[in-house]
C-alpha cells in the first residue's frame, strides 16, 4: 500500500512534539504556560541589542554609544561621507551640553607646518619619562587602549596593532601579557595587572627578571602600565574560565592550560604607596622605560599619599592613565560596572587638582580613557589637563564592531570578542587595519581643526575656559574652570 504522507504533516508532528516538551518541561514557566507561542518571547530577545539599535532607538537615544556616534565611526573608518547635514539634531540646552568656542580670528597654517600636508600629524605635547634611560615621544594623541588578547581575538588584536604601525599611535596590550599579534610593527604600551601575566613566576608572582627579557627581546614596548584598576570593575580581578585557556594563552601568560585563571584584586608585589613608588623605580632602573600607572578612581586619601610623596622624593609615575567608570570592553558584574568609580569628567578633575596643589602636573602627562574618542569629547578632555587620550570600545568600532554587547558571552557576532575560531575567520585584519588607521587618521584631522578654529595650533593649548557647558536652566552656561573648581596650568609647547 503506498501512502505519501505531506511535507506540512512533518510540521505538524514536529510543532506537536515541542507542544509537549513544553507543556512537561518547568524550566521556563513563559513556554509552559503559552505552549509554542512561547519561544517567540525568547527567540526576540536574542536579538534585543541590535533590533533597538536599527528599529527602535532614535539617532541620540541608545547607550552606551548613540547610533550618530556609532555612524561617524563607521564612516570615518571607511572614507566614506561622515558629515551631517541641516544643522544639529541635539538639544543644546540640555544640561552638560558641550559648548567649543572658536576665536574671531583662527590659526593660520603655512605650507611648511609639518601639519600642513599630513592633516592628521598630531603628536604629544609632552615627552614621556624625559629623565629615563629611553624617553618615549608619543607621535598621535589618540591611542588605543588595554585591550588584551583572550578578551579580544587575535584578528582583532592584529587588525589594530597593524594600525597602530600606519598611524603612529601605540597599542596598550591589557593585563592579558604580550603576544605574537601585539608585535606586527606597532609601538606598544606594556600593562601589568594584578595577575602579572607574562613577567610572572610559576607561583604567581611578580619577576622582574623575565619582565626585562620581555622587554629586551621586543623593542616595541615603550612603555610599562601599572594597572591598579579599571573602569568597568575597579576593585575586582578578572577570571578567564578554564576552557578559554588554550595552550597558546598559557604560554603567553605563564599559566597552566584549562585551569581557571584568577586575577586578584590587589597587587602582591607591593602593600602601600612608599612601596608602590619603589616598584615603579625598580622597573624603570631595570629597563630603562617611562612607567606610569592606570586607574579608575573613588576614594582620594592615597592620591593624596602618592602625590606627597612624589614631591617629596621626585620619583614615582610618569604618566598617570585615568579611566572613567563609563568605560570597559570586557565582562563586569552589573552594579561595579553601573555605580563603582567615578565617570570621566569628575575623576578626573579630581586627581588633576591634587597633583596641580603639589605643583606635579608639568612633570606627569596625563592620559584620559572613557568615551573620550569622539572629537568634541577629546576637545574637552584636553581643555581638561589630559595630553593623550585612550580609545578602546571606538576602536574596536572601528574594526567592525556593532555593540552588540555580547562581550561577555563569547558569541560577538563580528569575531573581535571572542576565541571563537569561526566568528574569528570573517575578521580579515588586512581590511581592518586600514579601517582602524582611517578613524585614527580623521579624529586626529578633526581635533586639530577644531584647534585651529579656536586659534591654537595644538589641541593641548586649549584652556578651561574654551569650553562652555549649559546648565539646562534659563539657557545659562558656564565655563568648565567653574564647573570644576580649578585652572588648567598652561602646558609647554613650542610649536611642532
Amino acid at each position: 500500500m503506498n501512502f505519501d504522507f505531506p511535507w506540512w504533516g512533518y510540521v505538524l508532528v514536529v510543532l506537536f512534539l515541542i507542544f509537549l516538551r513544553d507543556i512537561f518541561q518547568k524550566t521556563h514557566t513563559i513556554q509552559h504556560n503559552f505552549p509554542l507561542v512561547g519561544h517567540i518571547r525568547y527567540f526576540l530577545e536574542s536579538f534585543g541589542p541590535e533590533l533597538r539599535q536599527y528599529i527602535v532607538a532614535n539617532n541620540r537615544e541608545e547607550l552606551p554609544f548613540n547610533r550618530q556616534q556609532r555612524t561617524w565611526i563607521y564612516a570615518s573608518s571607511k572614507t566614506e561621507n561622515n558629515m551631517q547635514g541641516f544643522g544639529t539634531d541635539q538639544d543644546i540646552h540640555e544640561p552638560g551640553y558641550v559648548f567649543i568656542k572658536p576665536a574671531m580670528m583662527p590659526f593660520r597654517l603655512d605650507d611648511k607646518h609639518p601639519s600642513f600636508k599630513k592633516t592628521s600629524y598630531c603628536p604629544s605635547a609632552k615627552i614621556v619619562g624625559p629623565h629615563r634611560q629611553k624617553p618615549y615621544h608619543p607621535q598621535s594623541v589618540v591611542n588605543i587602549s588595554a585591550m588584551s588578547y583572550g578578551s579580544l581575538s587575535g584578528a582583532a588584536i592584529t587588525s589594530l596593532n597593524l594600525g597602530a604601525e600606519m598611524s603612529g599611535c601605540y597599542h596598550n596590550t591589557g593585563e592579558g601579557g604580550f603576544s605574537s599579534y601585539h608585535a606586527k610593527g606597532g609601538d606598544v604600551v606594556l600593562n601589568i595587572g594584578t595577575g602579572y601575566f607574562g613577567v610572572r613566576d610559576e607561583n604567581g608572582n611578580f619577576s622582574l627578571e623575565k619582565l626585562k627579557t620581555l622587554t629586551t627581546n621586543n623593542p616595541c614596548i615603550k612603555m610599562l602600565e601599572l594597572k591598579l584598576s579599571q573602569g568597568a570593575k575597579p576593585g575586582k580581578g578578572g577570571m578567564l574560565p578554564g576552557k578559554k585557556v588554550t595552550k597558546e594563552i598559557a604560554d603567553i601568560r605563564g599559566v597552566a592550560i584549562g585551569k581557571d585563571v584568577i586575577s586578584p584584586a590587589y597587587h602582591t608585589a607591593f602593600m602601600d604607596i612608599p612601596q608602590m613608588v619603589d616598584f615603579i623605580e625598580t622597573m624603570a632602573n631595570a629597563t630603562g622605560l617611562p612607567v606610569g600607572l592606570k586607574s579608575a578612581v573613588g576614594k582620594l586619601d592615597m592620591w593624596e599619599t602618592l602625590a606627597q610623596k612624589m614631591n617629596e622624593t621626585g620619583k614615582g609615575p610618569d604618566f598617570i592613565t585615568i579611566d572613567g567608570g563609563e568605560g570597559g570592553t570586557g565582562a563586569a558584574p552589573r552594579a561595579f560596572a553601573d555605580h563603582v568609580s567615578l565617570p570621566w569628567v569628575y575623576a578626573f578633575s579630581h586627581i588633576y587638582k591634587i597633583f596641580q596643589k603639589y605643583g606635579l602636573e608639568k612633570k606627569i602627562v596625563f592620559i584620559g580613557s572613557g568615551k573620550l574618542g569622539l572629537p568634541e569629547k577629546a576637545i574637552m578632555a584636553f581643555a581638561m589637563g589630559v595630553d593623550m587620550i585612550n580609545v578602546a570600545r571606538e576602536a574596536m568600532m572601528s574594526i567592525g564592531c556593532i555593540q552588540a554587547q555580547k562581550c561577555h558571552t563569547n558569541t560577538c557576532p563580528v569575531g573581535i570578542a571572542t576565541n571563537n575560531k569561526w566568528l574569528e575567520s570573517g575578521l580579515n585584519p588586512e581590511l581592518k587595519s586600514v579601517r582602524f588607521y582611517n578613524y585614527l587618521k580623521t579624529i586626529n584631522k578633526e581635533i586639530l581643526e577644531l584647534s585651529h578654529a579656536c586659534g591654537y595650533e595644538h589641541p593641548s593649548q586649549f584652556t578651561m575656559e574654551d569650553i562652555e557647558i549649559s546648565m539646562g536652566d534659563n539657557n545659562r552656561t558656564i565655563p568648565l574652570s567653574q564647573a570644576y573648581g580649578y585652572q588648567k596650568t598652561e602646558v609647554a609647547f613650542g610649536g611642532f
